[in-house]
């Protein structure tokens, strides 16, 4: 009769038996996962959603259907509630979205039923939406005022593409110069003239024209730049001076600058024989503070 004991006795060749220490070796637990692990592999499975979906949009509190996210499929919250991607909980359980929620209520009125903003606030809810790209909206929205106005407000400036960098060089030009004199503000000379040609009846003889036409050669004889700052013009529009003057004061309102302006006269630079220039000259008042 074989007896097998439960212990086998160690002889003095190498390799005969597996010591201990290999035995460990050979057999180890498995590694229990941390808490960042679990997280991690509970982030890569899809996400599962109530119906009824509890929102924490920067601090503020929202409950909306879950067909209400998803009703427009080429967007940002349709993307988000797709299951595909992992949002965070707050410690009430809410989805948390890291994002300002002033105008979200806004936002979820138009997804719940088409509702718009007043006025006063299609601005700001127009900015919500392209940050949701939520186009149906966006194009709503831009039929409002005041977004359709600046559409066409927008069309006249194209007729300047130095506007923008004008508008620049006000700001640096009015900077430079109120920190150099150490004042509260600063004042600068601005041209703005619609029509390069002559416009008093004592001009129109000149042209034989009530419509200024020139030649190449008469309007060379008119080319000069006014003593100012910086200046805007000539421009083919309906939209006057007038017009011009209230986008620029307008566009630096709307960056905190306190702008005020007034006529102070016209360039009167003599161009040829008795003529002079006539483009009004504007007084520009910037007030830093």
């Amino acid at each position: 009769m074989v007896v097998v004991t439960g212990q086998n006795k160690a002889s003095g060749r190498p390799g005969d038996a597996m010591s201990t220490s290999d035995a460990e070796d050979d057999f180890q637990e498995p590694a229990t996962p941390t808490a960042t692990q679990a997280e991690h592999s509970l982030s890569l499975l899809p996400q599962q959603f109530p119906e009824v979906v509890p929102l924490n949009v920067g601090g503020m509190h929202f409950t909306t259907r879950l067909s209400t996210l998803r009703r427009y499929e080429d967007t940002m919250l349709s993307a988000m509630f797709s299951g595909r991607h992992y949002i965070p909980t707050d410690a009430e359980g809410r989805y948390f979205i890291d994002r300002d929620g002033t105008f979200f209520g806004d936002v979820l009125n138009f997804l719940r039923s088409g509702d718009l903003p007043p006025r006063e606030r299609v601005r700001s809810v127009y900015k919500e939406a392209q940050y949701y790209s939520i186009g149906p909206l966006l194009e709503s929205l831009e039929e409002l005022q005041p977004l359709k106005g600046e559409k066409v407000r927008q069309a006249f400036l194209g007729l300047m593409p130095y506007y923008k960098d004008h508008l620049e060089r006000i700001v640096e030009i009015a900077k430079l110069r109120a920190m150099q004199r150490k004042a509260r503000f600063a004042k600068l000379k601005i041209c703005v003239f619609k029509e390069e040609m002559p416009i008093t009846p004592y001009e129109c003889p000149l042209f034989n024209s009530l419509r200024f036409e020139r030649s190449e050669g008469e309007a060379k004889l008119f080319e000069h730049h006014c003593e100012v700052d910086v200046s805007f013009g000539p421009w083919e529009a309906v939209a006057d001076v007038y017009d011009l003057l209230h986008c620029i004061v307008t566009d630096l309102s709307s960056r905190g600058i306190t702008v005020d302006h007034q006529c102070i006269g016209v360039c009167d630079k003599h161009l040829i024989n008795h003529y002079y220039c006539k483009r009004p000259i504007y007084e520009f008042k910037i007030t830093w503070w």
